[in-house]
């Protein structure tokens, strides 16, 4: 099978395309002919950072988060998967999978759910992280509900969408930050209103808010404790907890580290069919052209998600 290689910590120059064999399932893993994957930020940080990747010049590695595509074997005491099935999920190397940007993964069963009938693999693969990590921060950490008010920081990207769409869902009042073509993209998914963060601050702007699901960072999450009434919560995908800021704002916040498991998965599965959450890929490259989509989204606003096509689809 083709799979891509990474030789080194590096950025997409260290990714190259190569045969290697088929991976073989074991206890509790499925092995999955992949259709389709996505690129998420966690994997370029990954591969700079992760200690997976120290021998890689030895051990080359797959990179990969999430994937789609169908079962064509299982292991033993895999229960709620069986070969045939259509699913979605995570096959990344630190979670014990083999790897998502390949021809086949092997993964455990744990990290995978039968995909949506009514998407396609290529807008499957686009779901996994950022879908659970907006479910997460929206429903189990900050537990939204209607009349409440929530700012949505980087709402043109993955999460963000995700996270506007299922805000709305819940009857809440969404602000969310974006720029150029990302307004009117935030508009679309449904925010209430959209801050302008290149010539407008959201922070003289917003006061009064339950929560803020910050997914930038940086400054941008510093200045989101003074957007939050008393006791209001900050969740971040990217900011420890600041202890000062919490005391000073009287407010809470958390780091959040999404967990991608079969039972989240599941609700993500429910809130597509009924046509609550809708997939935006921002564009599709093919597995050999893993190294531009790596580029690409280092260095464009991307509005949703970027895809890669490993099998094209039946016509």
């Amino acid at each position: 099978m083709k799979a891509v290689k990474a030789y080194a910590h590096g950025g997409p120059e260290v990714l190259k395309i190569e045969e290697t064999p088929i991976p073989f399932p074991g206890n509790g893993e499925i092995l999955i002919e992949v259709h389709a994957a996505s690129i998420n930020p966690s994997d370029s940080k990954l591969l700079l950072t992760d200690p997976s990747y120290d021998h890689a010049e030895e051990n080359p590695l797959t990179p990969g988060f999430d994937l789609a595509g169908t079962v064509v074997e299982v292991g033993e005491h895999v229960k709620h998967i069986h070969v045939g099935d259509n699913v979605y999920g995570q096959a990344a190397v630190i979670k014990k999978g083999t790897g998502a940007f390949a021809e086949y993964a092997v993964t455990p069963q744990d990290l995978i759910a039968k995909m949506p009938d009514n998407i396609t693999f290529t807008e499957a693969a686009a779901v996994p992280l950022a879908a659970c990590s907006a479910y997460q921060a929206l429903v189990e950490h900050m537990k939204l509900k209607g009349n409440e008010k929530v700012l949505i920081h980087g709402g043109s990207g993955g999460i963000g969408t995700f996270a506007i769409q299922l805000a709305k869902h819940l009857g809440v009042y969404v602000a969310s930050t974006a720029t150029g073509a990302g307004v009117a993209y935030v508009r679309r998914q449904g925010a209430d209103q959209v801050i302008d963060y290149e010539s407008e601050h959201f922070e003289d702007m917003l006061k009064g808010f339950d929560a803020v699901l910050d997914t930038v960072g940086g400054e941008t999450c510093k200045k989101s404790f003074q957007v939050l009434r008393r006791n209001g919560l900050v969740v971040s995908m990217l900011s420890m907890p600041d202890e000062l800021l919490m005391k000073k704002y009287h407010v809470r916040a958390v780091l959040e580290t999404t967990k991608v498991d079969s039972k989240k998965l599941g609700k993500i599965t429910d809130l597509i069919k009924t046509g609550v959450l809708k997939v935006n890929i921002a564009n599709v490259y093919s597995l050999q052209q893993t190294q531009e989509a790596f580029r690409a989204k280092e260095k464009e606003k991307i509005l949703g998600k970027i895809a890669i096509e490993v099998k094209k689809p039946f016509m």
